[in-house]
């Protein structure tokens, strides 16, 4: 798990977001308003919800291209679960909450390591099928 997480705010603009997945060479943040999950953006979501759609980044906000919808684990949780979330949702990085609140961030990386070969294999699988 990478702790903590850096996490965006919903009224920050695009641009400031795509700056922070830079500097810290990332592909996704969770959004949170004061201490509440409430939603995930993704380089992905920057193109799809944003460029793609003539909003300008400059102006735009994370929370007018950010998912609201929002998977996360627990920070108890296992490898064997936090893979089988990853698997189940098709997603590479997953937030890592306790007591409702995002304490980190963990990726399909961080999870092999601690899985045997064949169960790492079958995470990859199962998160990049079609």
């Amino acid at each position: 798990m990478t702790a903590p997480a850096q996490c965006l705010a919903p009224d920050e603009s695009l641009v400031a977001a795509a700056r922070m997945f830079s500097k810290y060479d990332v592909g996704s943040m969770p959004v949170v308003d004061g201490d509440t999950l409430v939603g995930v953006l993704t380089d992905r979501d920057i193109v799809i919800n944003a460029v793609a759609k003539g909003l300008d980044v400059a102006t735009a906000t994370v929370a007018e291209a950010a998912s609201d919808t929002v998977v996360t684990v627990d920070v108890e949780d296992s490898a064997e679960q936090v893979a089988q979330v990853l698997g189940e949702h098709q997603i590479r990085r997953v937030p890592v909450v306790e007591n409702g609140k995002v304490v980190g961030v963990i990726s399909q990386a961080d999870v092999a390591r601690d899985l045997d070969n064949a169960t790492a294999g079958e995470v990859v699988e199962e998160i990049s099928k079609d």
